[in-house]
């Protein structure tokens, strides 16, 4: 089963840049980032398939790259013109088993979840 290992959270002021890293153990179809605020359901940010079709939330567009790396397993999210209301944890997900579809990033896609990242967005 593939792990995920997520890195690169933490505080931000309003305007910043994070880079969010996830190491995969393994190839997946699609490996995703997703985010969960206090209080709000977990939600899509962003997917990227294994042949670098991607996928991006309407809050994320414009902002937010995703990249992957196949030989080493890496994808990476480039979050710029960070938001308050961009706080969060953040989690990184693959899916094993091909049910994700290209012009979307649904957590009901994504079989196998990491850790979680806290990244808060404060002055």
């Amino acid at each position: 089963q593939v792990q995920l290992v997520e890195s690169g959270g933490g505080l931000v002021q309003p305007g910043g840049s994070l880079r969010l890293s996830c190491a995969a153990s393994h190839s997946a179809y699609a490996i995703g980032w997703f985010r969960q605020a206090p209080g709000k359901e977990r939600e899509g940010v962003s997917c990227v398939s294994s042949d670098g079709d991607t996928a991006y939330a309407d809050s994320a567009k414009g902002r937010f790259a995703i990249s992957r790396d196949n030989a080493k397993n890496l994808i990476i999210l480039h979050m710029n013109m960070l938001k308050p209301e961009d706080t969060a944890v953040y989690y990184c997900a693959a899916d094993t088993l091909g049910w994700w579809s290209p012009g979307r990033c649904s957590v009901r896609d994504f079989q196998t979840w990491g850790q979680g990242i806290q990244v808060t967005v404060s002055s």
